[in-house]
């Protein structure tokens, strides 16, 4: 059996030893093993999805799920073409993983919105060009498109910069977030979450496709924006509109 390392704190190991498959300990017993194979195998597939729709490049990005008493979450440095379901890592609410892989360096960043944001079932983190280019001049995206009503609000709010993997950044994340379910990061990327994980991923590429939308307005002169009013009927319009079962289409115009 390998050893493990185990997060006990800030910047402190221990070493335990693995038991012989993921399913059978920690926290994955509190999740059945068909159930926790099915999800393992969406998270690697969305993974493997960051690169094709433009929202990570190389290794970066990240993304995971709620799980009893946790997150499930993609590993730090491991290429997604060759990403398994068993290299993704179970971090439990107090921080600490049993894993061969380290947790992605955000780990902090996506536990801090399951701790905050009951509603959170999925998280994505990347840096998608349009997105990353406004989050670099530290700009929020203005209510330009009715499709910003997506994300909770009238804007897409750009945290402050702290150091990636901060406990810092992952307390201007949720900041951001306020009565949003998406902000940028300064000189850093994107960040969203939804209830799970298809409409996270169609979240995070409908602020990436709002972006392109900005920044190109912007060399028009600039966009004519929406008023606060319109945005607010939007967003009780979208209450009950959403992903179709089993697509990742938004029916938002039924």
């Amino acid at each position: 059996m390998r050893a493990r390392s185990r997060l006990r704190g800030p910047g402190t190991r221990r070493t335990v030893r693995a038991m012989p498959t993921h399913e059978s300990s920690g926290l994955h017993g509190q999740v059945p093993a068909a159930a926790n194979a099915a999800l393992r195998a969406e998270l690697v597939d969305h993974a493997r999805r960051l690169r094709p729709l433009g929202l990570a490049t190389g290794t970066s990005g990240n993304l995971s799920v709620r799980v009893p008493g946790g997150m499930l979450i993609t590993p730090s440095g491991v290429d997604y073409d060759a990403l398994r379901p068993e290299d993704l890592v179970t971090v439990a609410e107090d921080g600490t993983w049993e894993h061969a892989l380290s947790p992605s360096s955000e780990w902090r960043m996506h536990r801090a919105i399951y701790q905050a944001r009951p509603q959170a079932g999925a998280v994505v983190h990347g840096h998608p060009t349009y997105a990353t280019v406004l989050a670099i001049r530290r700009m929020e995206i203005p209510p330009l498109h009715y499709m910003i009503a997506a994300a909770g609000g009238s804007t897409i709010r750009c945290a402050p910069y702290h150091t990636y993997g901060t406990e810092a950044l992952s307390q201007a994340a949720l900041q951001a977030l306020a009565d949003r379910k998406a902000c940028l990061l300064a000189n850093h990327g994107l960040l969203v979450f939804e209830r799970d994980l298809p409409r996270a991923m169609w979240l995070a590429r409908e602020v990436e496709t709002l972006a392109q939308q900005y920044v190109m307005s912007l060399t028009l002169g600039g966009p004519v924006l929406l008023d606060e009013a319109e945005i607010a009927r939007v967003v009780e319009k979208f209450a009950s509109y959403g992903l179709r079962p089993s697509s990742d289409t938004f029916d938002g115009e039924r």
